[in-house]
């Protein structure tokens, strides 16, 4: 019985330690993920043209509301959202301004009159830049995930900015952003999901 036991036992160490042989490079590597690395990842990419899918749940309204376009990018902040579905509609942020096209409408502000607008905005390009100190000037930031699969979650810092979003969720693949999702304080909410365009 002892050295039936004993073989019992010595099989279930074995299996523990594979186990944990298994478990090891997985937990290594997510404890060397950290934002720092992620920054670094995404400051490699100095320009990007992409093609977003945006739902905004909102309240008020039975169903989401879908919009499609293509974002593009040139670091360290040009940032332009063409809205081409369910109607064209363009915005450009360039340094510190941003254009609004609708058609006839044509709006231009400058963001430094706008902050909170700024910070959020700031919250996409500084994730785009890899810029952690812009980022941290009005966000605190978490990181979840690997390199593989990440998640990067923004809590407003500012007082004023909280009575306006609650959070910002961004996720990716190693320098690629996959989906950013936002939830304002009211409940509202939007998720656009981002992805590569075909080759022409």
């Amino acid at each position: 019985m002892m050295i039936f036991t004993s073989a019992l036992s010595l099989r279930n160490l074995r299996q523990a330690f594979v186990a944990l042989a298994l478990t090891l490079p997985a937990l290594g590597h997510a404890a060397d993920w950290n934002i720092d690395q992620l920054m670094r990842s995404l400051a490699q990419t100095h320009s990007g043209h992409v093609g977003f899918v945006e739902k905004k749940s909102i309240a008020m309204l039975d169903k989401p509301v879908e919009s499609s376009g293509e974002l593009f990018y040139s670091a360290p902040d040009h940032l332009e959202k063409r809205t081409i579905k369910p109607k064209s509609e363009s915005m450009i942020v360039d340094g510190d301004e941003l254009l609004i096209d609708r058609g006839r409408q044509k709006y231009r502000l400058q963001l430094q009159d706008y902050p909170e607008l700024a910070a959020f905005l700031d919250s996409i390009r500084g994730t785009l830049a890899g810029d952690r100190k812009a980022l941290e000037r009005n966000y605190q930031l978490s990181l979840d995930g690997t390199a593989a699969h990440w998640t990067l979650q923004l809590l407003p810092l500012n007082e004023k900015m909280q009575k306006v979003i609650q959070r910002i969720r961004i996720t990716g693949t190693h320098d690629q952003v996959n989906s950013i999702e936002i939830t304002q304080a009211d409940g509202d909410s939007s998720v656009m999901t981002i992805t590569k365009l075909a080759a022409p």
